[in-house]
């Protein structure tokens, strides 16, 4: 896992110290613009400073390996009426204010839910556990402090299947990724955006449909 280095971060792209429950902070960096807002007047000044230091950190970088052409202008919105975790659409991701103020190592939601961005699948004849899971494979080769956040791949299980969605998906991609073919990620989430999938998809992209590779992971699932 990569080192947490928030804090250098937080003295190059320092946002304003206000509140910004009733304001809005627009920050630039390197060709990309943060908007960050919400409603949550006592949200943590810290925290806040986290999620951004993270997006800066890790959407050039997701922008560079999968979609040049992702969105420049990106919206953060902390918010106290959402209760899930986060959920982003538009260019814009909802930060559940509770989820992040009881969970505040888990920054790296900010990685899955930006990689969400620059897929950009629209309506995508894919699957959707083809999308989550690509997300959280690129939370876990590009977050930056899922340590810290206790975020794992899981264990595989014999009740597990490739379907599955997020961390188990992901693992099996990871798997893919250093047992079967290199690059497979980027070309399944290239398929994703072009609207292209379909049956064939994995034999086209690894010379094994998706049943076999996930036989095939079952038998030896190390990596």
């Amino acid at each position: 896992m990569k080192k947490i280095i928030l804090l250098a971060l937080s003295v190059m792209i320092f946002a304003s110290a206000n509140s910004f429950a009733g304001g809005i902070d627009t920050l630039k960096k390197n060709g990309y613009t943060l908007i960050v807002s919400g409603n949550d007047e006592n949200f943590d000044k810290e925290l806040t400073q986290k999620l951004i230091n993270t997006f800066f950190i890790v959407y050039p970088k997701l922008s560079k390996e999968y979609n040049k052409n992702t969105d420049k202008v990106v919206t953060f919105f902390i918010d106290t009426a959402y209760h899930g975790v986060a959920a982003t659409g538009d260019g814009k991701v909802v930060f559940s204010a509770e989820y992040m103020t009881k969970h505040k190592t888990d920054i790296d939601v900010v990685t899955h839910e930006v990689m969400h961005i620059v897929q950009g699948y629209g309506e995508t004849n894919g699957p959707w556990w083809v999308t989550e899971g690509i997300a959280d494979y690129a939370r876990y080769k590009f977050g930056i402090a899922n340590a810290a956040g206790n975020w794992t791949l899981p264990e595989y299980k014999a009740t597990q299947k490739y379907d599955n969605s997020y961390r188990i998906t992901a693992r099996f991609l990871a798997w893919i990724e250093a047992k079967v073919k290199k690059g497979t990620v980027k070309k399944l989430d290239d398929v994703m955006r072009r609207h292209a999938y379909n049956d064939n998809t994995w034999k086209d992209i690894t010379g094994y449909s998706v049943e076999d590779l996930w036989k095939k992971y079952s038998e030896n699932p190390a990596i």
